[in-house]
């Protein structure tokens, strides 16, 4: 007995003993797991920060669109939605399929954890027993964990996290994080998170307005999306099951479930037949692609906005962008020629077959993209995703001439010198029989010396040709590397005809300076970004970009005028190629342009107000019929958004600098009563920019930031952003802008005559430089500046 006696209290003294150090163990570990965890009150704010959308905004701050979030390279769907825009349905089924003992259990459920055990005793795969609570943690707090190697201490991890979330978040919160980190399936460019994305990527509906069969269908996807999304015959009975549990449990009716199993249920991109019992006759899935949700999710100006996302990502970095709770971005899109710009491609009729096309608006004395489009829209139907407008690199045929001509004028020539317009050819490595034969458009030649004012009219590219040959490509190259065009020197001679490939908007960045005095902006998209939280990380207008001078004014008024007489100085009977841009009382000033094939068909051109470019061209290129020109196909295109972008503004002219004197064209026999733009010799500032031997130094003009300066022989002065000329009591508040030039300057950017001139409105370099004192920047008027 006593043998007995000490037997037991060896062993009850061994399992004390095995008690402690298992509880020292459990112990050791528990604080090591500790130490380890998250935290765990980040849930909260770990699924909104996922949701967080860049929000992007016109220039009105009515939105655009919104660019989508991403986890690496995958871009992510979930936009959060609160519990009161869920359906109620949906909650219940989920509650029903994945967690019955939600409201009751504190994060763990025992009777699932005992199935688990149970299973690993025999050896099975675990599976099954984890709580919504769990789960959430799983896809959210424990997520990069779960997409690494199994480890054993994973699981106790989820279950201590799970106690915390429950002790400090009600049920409510946790159903609505979960509902929103949950993932979905594959939405193609975009992968599913959250109910929001799930109702619209399946049914094309909002959470809220998910039926019970929607919902039930939603819900047996959860497990495994994957497998049971392309299998709506294994998902039937499924649903089936999980409706006869909600009536079990008291969530539903049995009236509600047989309602709901003779709904005619109908995935997106799914085609399904049922019987009056609702049982499936027939499924197909005809088109997985509808289910498919755009990583860019934009409410208006679909290829604007991409654009605007490659120039956030190229500034800030994709962390910044997709990453870190969204960014609010403002834009310099003008809705209203959005609009314009989106008509006219509607409206367009007369295209090639299978052509399409892009387009697109700037405001030549800023830069901005005011709008833009890079297919052909047709109805209602959304375009396709590749913009034309800015990533189709084409080749832009005659386009290109224009800024030949007004480089050579820039040299010293005028418009009334002359080339001739006869067969002509180059050594060429690499051509046919050793040279280059260039021919005028159909082999027309006149077989006579022309102005380069009638050639440009007229488009020849004989004269082209030796005109380029005549200043040198080196010259012309470096002008277009300037006007913001990429040239590649083996093209040679056959640049000059457009043998030169870029887009329409970097075109009609080039086409600008004609108008504003000779200065080249890029093209820009971005006013302002800030974050979410409104810290600004970019602003246009405390970062000003000076702008890079082209050609003098005088130059460039040279160029403009040429270009004005391409759409004016010919009728079409007469071989006018472009007077179909012409609309209303605004002058108009541009180029056709076809490439070889023709494969291109361009207008690029400009009024006083903007400056755009249309391409119309296949979309994997190829030849056109050859019945098709840029002057009957591209001009109306330009002149029809044009024609609606300038409603209701009231019509202005071209600002012509000093320093122009006009003269009867030298053909008159060919351009009667048309008079053309010289340089006037007693001018000072109207020297050529690039060869100035003999002439006189030109005025440099300048524009510098806000900052003060203590050049004596700069002012600052107010100018009308629009006309590139002094402020008057008639400008527009919102159109002046306040710039830095040289004193000398001034006279240039003396306001446009009107009938009765203002008194002292340019004021004496003189006197300006005489009254001036530190600190104090003198302006028009006598005010200091602020």
């Amino acid at each position: 007995m006593i043998y007995v006696l000490r037997f037991f209290k060896f062993l009850t003294s061994l399992l004390l003993a095995a008690l402690v150090a298992g509880v020292g163990v459990a112990a050791t570990y528990a604080v090591k797991w500790g130490r380890e965890l998250p935290d765990y009150r980040e849930l909260d704010n770990l699924t909104r920060s996922l949701g967080a959308e860049t929000r992007v905004y016109a220039r009105d701050n009515t939105p655009l669109g919104s660019l989508i979030p991403r986890v690496g390279d995958q871009a992510i769907s979930r936009t959060i939605v609160n519990l009161n825009e869920i359906s109620p349905f949906m909650v219940a089924a989920l509650i029903a399929n994945e967690d019955r003992r939600f409201f009751e259990h504190y994060g763990l459920d025992p009777y699932g954890i005992g199935r688990q055990f149970q299973r690993l005793a025999r050896g099975d795969n675990v599976q099954g027993g984890s709580t919504l609570t769990n789960q959430l943690i799983k896809n959210t707090l424990l997520l990069d964990e779960y997409q690494q190697a199994r480890s054993p201490d994973r699981k106790f991890k989820e279950w201590m996290l799970s106690v915390q979330v429950e002790r400090s978040f009600t049920k409510e919160e946790i159903l609505q994080n979960y509902l929103n980190a949950i993932y979905w399936g594959d939405g193609g460019p975009v992968e599913l998170y959250g109910i929001h994305s799930a109702a619209l990527a399946y049914f094309g509906t909002t959470p809220k307005a998910l039926t019970l069969a929607q919902s039930a269908y939603l819900t047996v996807l959860v497990p495994s999306p994957g497998r049971f999304y392309p299998n709506y015959q294994a998902v039937r009975p499924l649903m089936k099951t999980l409706m006869a549990r909600m009536v079990e449990d008291g969530w539903i009716t049995q009236a509600q479930m047989d309602a709901a199993w003779r709904e005619k249920v109908q995935p997106r991109g799914w085609k399904i037949t049922y019987d009056a019992q609702g049982n499936v006759l027939s499924a197909r899935n005809v088109d997985p692609s509808q289910k498919e949700l755009k990583a860019v999710t934009t409410t208006r100006a679909e290829h604007f906005v991409r654009q605007v996302e490659q120039e956030l990502v190229r500034r800030f970095g994709r962390e910044k962008v997709y990453g870190s709770g969204g960014l609010r971005v403002y834009t310099t899109l003008d809705p209203r020629v959005q609009t314009a710009v989106e008509t006219a491609s509607r409206e367009t009729t007369y295209l090639p077959p299978g052509a399409t096309l892009g387009a697109t608006i700037i405001n030549p004395y800023t830069g901005e993209v005011l709008g833009m489009i890079g297919q052909k829209l047709r109805g209602t139907e959304p375009p396709d995703a590749w913009n034309n407008a800015a990533q189709g690199q084409r080749q832009i045929g005659s386009t290109i001439k224009p800024l030949l001509y007004t480089t050579a004028l820039s040299t010293g020539l005028t418009q009334a010198h002359r080339e001739a317009d006869r067969p002509i050819t180059f050594p060429c490595t690499g051509c046919k029989n050793g040279v280059y034969a260039p021919q005028n458009f159909e082999g027309a030649t006149t077989y006579r010396d022309m102005t380069i004012r009638e050639a440009l009219d007229r488009s020849l590219n004989l004269v082209t040709v030796r005109l380029a040959d005549r200043i040198g490509l080196q010259t012309f190259f470096g002008k277009l590397r300037q006007l913001g065009l990429q040239t590649n020197d083996g093209t040679g001679l056959a640049a000059a005809l457009g043998a030169v490939e870029t887009t329409p908007v970097k075109m009609a960045a080039a086409y600008a300076p004609f108008v504003n005095g000779g200065l080249y902006r890029a093209p820009r998209y971005l006013t302002r970004v800030t974050t979410a939280r409104g810290e600004v990380l970019y602003d246009a207008g405390s970062e000003p970009v000076r702008p890079a001078r082209v050609w003098t004014p005088q130059i460039a008024w040279l160029g403009l005028d040429m270009i004005r007489g391409v759409v004016n100085d010919l009728t079409e009977p007469q071989g006018g190629l472009a007077g179909r841009a012409k609309f209303g009382e605004w002058p108009v000033a541009g180029k056709t342009g076809t490439s070889n094939g023709p494969k291109d068909l361009w207008f690029v051109g400009t009024t006083p107000l903007y400056t755009g470019a249309a391409w119309v061209g296949r979309q994997q290129g190829g030849d056109m019929p050859t019945y098709y020109y840029s002057g009957y196909v591209a001009a109306p295109i330009w002149r029809r958004m044009m024609e609606l972008a300038h409603e209701g503004q009231a019509v202005r002219q071209f600002s012509e600098p000093p320093g122009i004197q006009y003269v009867d064209a030298p053909d008159a026999q060919f351009l009667p009563s048309v008079k053309v733009a010289v340089l006037d010799p007693s001018f000072r500032g109207a020297a050529n920019t690039d060869v100035q031997e003999d002439a006189p130094p030109p005025v440099q003009y300048r524009e510098t930031g806000y900052a003060p300066s203590q050049d004596p022989d700069t002012v600052l002065v107010s100018l009308d952003r629009v006309t590139n000329r002094l402020a008057t009591e008639f400008t527009p508040p919102e159109n002046i802008v306040q710039r830095r030039v040289e004193i000398e300057a001034l006279p240039a950017y003396a306001p446009d005559p009107a009938p009765q001139p203002l008194k002292d409105e340019t004021p004496d370099p003189a006197a300006l430089k005489a009254t001036r004192t530190p600190g104090n920047q003198a302006v028009p008027g006598g005010q200091a500046a602020p």
